[in-house]
């Protein structure tokens, strides 16, 4: 798969910075980058918002997805990793491209809805699965016809088909993708994938009229 992902030194530099600040590894694969990426650029996405930061490396697949005028918004609970984010993507070169909005993502959520923020293109949920439910009613109130809605980490090493887990990241995916499923304003499938990550998958899914 590396053979579809071109060798770009400021990715590997964000996951260098990412490791010697010692944030979880918890980073999209480049393919998974790339299939972002291609997402966000097959959409013509011109509003991007990514719940979910951590070191800013699928904030860049999304900033280089984007065209010169557009804007990824992305939401990060840690102060820390917020900071080591804008300095990768200040290296980068796409801060204007690119906001990082820090606190809790439900709060932000809630606000962005209250005052009426311009609806997005896409949105990425990849935070702590245990909110997804919350994030993904959230994400509906931000969207439009047309918006696409991409879950990250469903599939979990197949964990999510374990109906007697306890693991509240497992709990959380089987409550969204349940309301995924149900919900009449979406239309979503899930797609499985394997590789550095392990086994994993993520969701699409688009808002329909």
């Amino acid at each position: 798969m590396k053979n579809y992902v071109e060798n770009d030194p400021i990715f590997e530099q964000i996951l260098t910075n990412n490791e010697k600040y010692q944030l979880p590894p918890h980073d999209v694969s480049p393919s998974q980058g790339k299939s972002l990426y291609l997402l966000a650029k097959i959409k013509g996405a011109k509003r991007i918002l990514e719940i979910g930061t951590l070191g800013g490396y699928s904030t860049l697949w999304f900033a280089k997805a984007v065209a010169e005028n557009g804007q990824v918004i992305s939401l990060e609970y840690d102060q820390k990793h917020a900071k080591i984010a804008q300095e990768n993507l200040a290296l980068a070169g796409v801060s204007e491209k690119t906001t990082i909005l820090v606190g809790a993502a439900a709060e932000t959520l809630a606000t962005m809805v209250q005052t009426q923020t311009s609806p997005f293109n896409l949105i990425f949920i990849d935070a702590d699965k245990e909110n997804n439910s919350l994030y993904l009613k959230y994400a509906i109130q931000l969207a439009q016809p047309g918006t696409i809605i991409i879950g990250d980490n469903v599939v979990r090493d197949g964990a999510v088909i374990d109906s007697q887990s306890s693991d509240g990241r497992v709990i959380g995916v089987r409550s969204y993708i349940e309301d995924l499923s149900t919900s009449k304003h979406l239309t979503s499938t899930a797609i499985e994938t394997v590789g550095v990550k392990g086994y994993d998958g993520f969701t699409i899914s688009i808002v329909e009229e």
